[in-house]
This record gives C-alpha cells, structure tokens and sequence, in this order.
C-alpha cells in the first residue's frame, strides 16, 4: 500500500506500496494473479520494503522504507508509509485500503488524498498481493499493470531461501527480477542490486 505529499507524496514521495497511475484507456492483457486467499488479519502490521521497480514517488527514499497497515472499524486498512530521505530527513504519508476482490482478499484498492488518480477507495484495485511466505514473512505486491513491484518483508533482511522464493515468485507474476532492486534498510542489505544478480 506504498508515499506526497508521496509527502505530501505531494510529490515528494515514499512508499506508497501501489501508487501509480494507469496508462490512459488501457487495460491489463491478463493481469497477476492474486494470491489465493489472503488473511488480512495476519497482513496488517508493519512492513520492510527490501527490493522494489524504482517508482517516480520514491526516488526521495535513500533508506528505510516502510509501510504500516492497521484494520480500520469499517473493515478497510489505515496506511502509513514512511523512508529516510538522502539528505536524512522522514518522509511519510497517511492513506487508506480497501478489498475490492472478496473472493481472494488479496486485490485492494489504496489511496492517498491529495495524490493525483489515487484519492479515492471507490475504484479498481492498484494493490495485488501476488507471492506471500507460508509464514506471512515476506509479500510481493504489483498493481494490474505490474507497472509497480514491491518486494515486503517483515524483518529487515530475508535468507537467501527466500530471496529465491522470491524471485521465483516474481518470474511467476510475468515480472522480471532485472527490474526489482534492493532497497536499503538498516539491520538489512545496504547495496542497490537488480534481484537478478543476487
């Protein structure tokens, strides 16, 4: 559920685990399918973001990005997405989720108000949950599109057994690990490197 006010991603941008915009009248071939069935139960809570398809709203993030999702009364899922920025400072934005697949759980629709094309629940989701360890340890998350593409994990570092189950995952999704680079975090990885040279 990924940043400005992306802080104000106003533009400035963190995680905001799902917003992009997309393309003008098009409509995904066959987009990635979700998950089976997703808990949201054991989802909510906070997460890493330890690799990514860079996106324009958060190139602001040098390190540590985060999401942290928390039910809602009305079923939905507060957002809040924050990073450190290059010059170290925190950059961070509050928003929204809401299921739109009751089927799997797994497809959302995130927004955050005041970011262009994203200030609204109502709408198709922007949020899939395409992978998830058996333990709810790690998740990849794509849109429709897969023009985005998280890799989310709830420690600060994965194994390598599930670097590669991640990979996999990501190959299974119809996306390419070329495109995903690992994102800084401490007590994790400190490099930038494409998920296919890993």
């Amino acid at each position: 559920m990924r940043p400005a006010r992306l802080a104000g991603i106003a533009v400035s941008a963190v995680v905001v685990v799902g917003a992009f915009a997309a393309p003008a009248g098009a409509g995904p071939a066959a987009g990635p399918a979700p998950v089976a069935a997703l808990d949201l139960s054991r989802y909510v809570g906070t997460w890493y973001q330890v690799a990514a398809i860079p996106q324009y709203f958060n190139l602001v993030c040098a390190r540590d990005t985060r999401a942290e999702y928390a039910a809602l009364p009305n079923g939905d899922v507060s957002v809040h997405n924050s990073c450190t920025t290059w010059s170290g400072a925190n950059n961070e934005i509050q928003g929204a989720a809401r299921v739109v697949d009751p089927v799997t759980g797994a497809q959302l629709r995130v927004a955050f108000p005041g970011v262009p094309t994203q200030e609204s629940l109502d709408g198709p989701p922007n949020y899939v949950v395409t992978a998830l360890g058996p333990d709810y340890s790690w998740a990849l998350v794509t849109d429709p599109y897969r023009i985005s593409g998280f890799v989310l994990s709830r420690t600060p570092a994965l194994d390598a057994d599930q670097w590669n189950h991640v990979v996999t995952a990501i190959v299974a999704a119809g996306e390419q690990p070329c495109l995903y680079l690992t994102s800084p975090v401490t007590g994790g990885r400190g490099d930038i490197t494409p998920l296919c040279r890993l």
